[in-house]
């Protein structure tokens, strides 16, 4: 069974730099998009790879985008809801490139 466990972590982006708030539900750079291989259920911070998932493909769903990540380290893909706080500009970009 999958569970999802909320952790309230703020984070500086290893790709962009960026300074993240997170909510419990940050997953990921909302500037890059880009998140890192930490999880291996949704929040519970158990995975040892620590790779960089880059941002490669975007799916749109009736009510958002869903992101995909792989793992730069692992090659892990992972889907995660885009949040409102997300670069729109980032998603678009996304969203052309070819997988």
């Amino acid at each position: 069974m999958k569970r999802f466990s909320r952790t309230i972590e703020n984070f500086t982006c290893a790709h962009c730099g960026a300074s993240v708030k997170g909510d419990g539900y940050t997953n990921h750079c909302p500037r890059c998009l880009w998140s890192r291989d930490v999880d291996i259920t949704p929040g519970d911070r158990a995975s040892r790879c620590g790779g960089m998932m880059r941002p490669i493909g975007v799916e749109t769903t009736s009510d958002g985008f869903i992101i995909i990540h792989k793992c730069e380290k692992c090659g892990k893909i992972a889907r995660c809801r885009a949040s409102e706080n997300d670069d729109t500009g980032a998603i678009i970009k996304i969203s052309v490139q070819p997988l």
